[in-house]
This record gives C-alpha cells, sequence and structure tokens, in this order.
C-alpha cells in the first residue's frame, strides 16, 4: 500500500480534533485527528456520495 498523506480542513488549523481525509488513485481514507487508527475506507463513488448528501444537508438535524 502506498503511504498516506492525511490533509485537513484548513479552518482546522492546529486544532486536535478535526476530520482527516487521505486520497489515493481508487480509496479515500477517513479518520479523525482525535483517533488515527480508527480509519475509514471508502470508495471514489461512496466519497462522492457522501460529500453530495452532506452538501445536500442530508444530515442535518
Amino acid at each position: 500500500m502506498e503511504p498516506l498523506v492525511w490533509t485537513r480542513p484548513s479552518a482546522c488549523a492546529d486544532s486536535t480534533n478535526c476530520p482527516e481525509v487521505a486520497i489515493t488513485n481508487d480509496t479515500v481514507y477517513v479518520r479523525s485527528s482525535l483517533q488515527p487508527l480508527s480509519i475509514a475506507q471508502l470508495t471514489i463513488k461512496e466519497w462522492r456520495d457522501l460529500v453530495a448528501g452532506i452538501q445536500n444537508g442530508e444530515f442535518n438535524t
């Protein structure tokens, strides 16, 4: 497996509680900076669907 390069939103700056994402050719990895060993693995399509759902307010309560 290629080394993962983790990025976080610029709004997080130096915060210790941020989402982090690493993207490879066919997989998107997501984790919390508070629990860096707990990693969710999504396909590119799953990632796009998740982002679209967030943008469309599907997860708002």
